[in-house]
């Protein structure tokens, strides 16, 4: 059973779906949809050709935690005893995967964790995701770390090593393919693209602790940088989340050169981040998918649970204060050998074959295959 309830988590677990549908002999495989997003969550799984079996639909306007955690934790408990599943897969570090987790655990049921590992080593940043990811940990039996120092973090809190597969991210799998396949964009953009030296800045900033002033400062720092440099195309894609919408229309709703995008569709997004020449991001996920495209990254954001792309100088902590991310995002619009080393760095997140790893290690683990499967290895 693979369970999901935001876009990030279709995204990233829809290869894995994809590459367990295509072993039918080996697995008989059911999706089930929390709904923790709902528009956003359909549509990335529809640009995959994934129905959910189930749909506990969670979904309320302006939901708390606590209120998805208990709604998530009764839906599960009837799925889980109407299907039985041997193991169930989640995936990442949202209120899904804590409360799935719980759920599956509660049911002595196996917990597969796809990415697992990653540490901010301060529980309140990320909020909530960071103690989620731990906690999830904590009730995994299999661990999907993405990278080697992944796997380092969780040796280091104890976990068996037998337990724990390198497997590379499987948000590269899902980046390729749909890069293969881009879609157009909106004509607006295309049009403001199509202008002499146009250069496009790609923004998404939505995290929960940088609500408030952090997020403010971060609008006001792209009002800055598209005033002093003309030739920027600021394009940010807006979460829905309102607390996130009527922050950026507040500040940015009429500024030349910005165009504030209403969450755009994941193809929508690959085809902005291929034409991107400079990403700007509070998400974690766009820090892996950017430098698999070799478009340098300034995260906003103080710290990371994805030191990978910063230690290959791909990505930069910047953090949100508004002068620091003028001063940054210029230095690499104006310095060509900065923005050149790196967009030449390595990715450090995987090679598109992460998905075909996590289904021969969860053979491995069930001792149906008698072959451990080989990790990962950056280049």
């Amino acid at each position: 059973m693979v369970v999901l309830g935001t876009r990030p988590e279709a995204i990233k677990l829809a290869p894995v779906i994809l590459d367990l549908r295509a072993h039918p002999q080996q697995f008989r495989t059911t999706v089930v949809a929390t709904g923790q997003h709902r528009e956003i969550l359909d549509q990335a799984l529809s640009l995959f050709g994934i129905e959910p079996d189930d749909d506990l639909g969670v979904m309320t306007r302006r939901q708390t935690l606590d209120q998805i955690t208990i709604r998530i934790l009764r839906g599960m408990r009837e799925v889980l005893e109407r299907l039985g599943p041997e193991v169930v897969l989640v995936e990442g570090d949202t209120t899904t995967v804590l409360a799935a987790g719980l759920a599956a655990f509660y049911a002595k049921i196996t917990v597969g964790h796809v990415e697992a590992g990653l540490r901010t080593e301060d529980r309140y940043n990320p909020f909530p995701e960071e103690m989620n990811r731990r906690l999830a940990g904590s009730l995994a039996e299999i661990h999907f770390a993405p990278t080697p120092a992944a796997r380092a973090n969780l040796l280091a809190e104890g976990v068996d090593p037998r337990r724990i597969f390198v497997t590379g991210n499987t948000v590269v799998d899902a980046l390729r393919d749909i890069a293969r396949r881009p879609a157009p964009l909106p004509e607006k953009i295309e049009a403001a693209l199509a202008e002499p030296g146009a250069r496009l800045l790609l923004v998404t900033a939505h995290r929960r602790e940088n609500w408030g002033r952090p997020l403010q400062e971060i609008c006001r720092a792209l009002r800055d940088l598209a005033a002093r440099h003309p030739e920027a195309r600021i394009v940010y894609g807006v979460h829905p989340n309102p607390v996130v919408r009527d922050t950026a229309r507040a500040i940015l709703g009429r500024t030349p050169r910005v165009h504030l995008l209403d969450f755009p569709p994941y193809s929508v997004f690959v085809s902005l981040l291929q034409r991107a020449d400079l990403v700007l991001t509070d998400s974690g996920g766009v820090q892996e998918e950017a430098p698999a495209l070799g478009k340098p990254t300034l995260v906003l954001r103080t710290n990371t649970e994805r030191p990978e792309g910063v230690e290959a100088g791909v990505a930069k902590l910047v953090g949100t204060q508004r002068g620091t991310i003028v001063r940054e995002a210029s230095r690499l619009l104006e310095d060509r050998r900065a923005y050149a080393k790196m967009a030449r760095a390595a990715n450090p997140y995987g090679d598109g074959r992460a998905a075909a790893r996590i289904r021969r290690a969860i053979r491995y683990h069930l001792g149906r295959q008698a072959r451990r499967p080989a990790d990962f290895a950056p280049r």
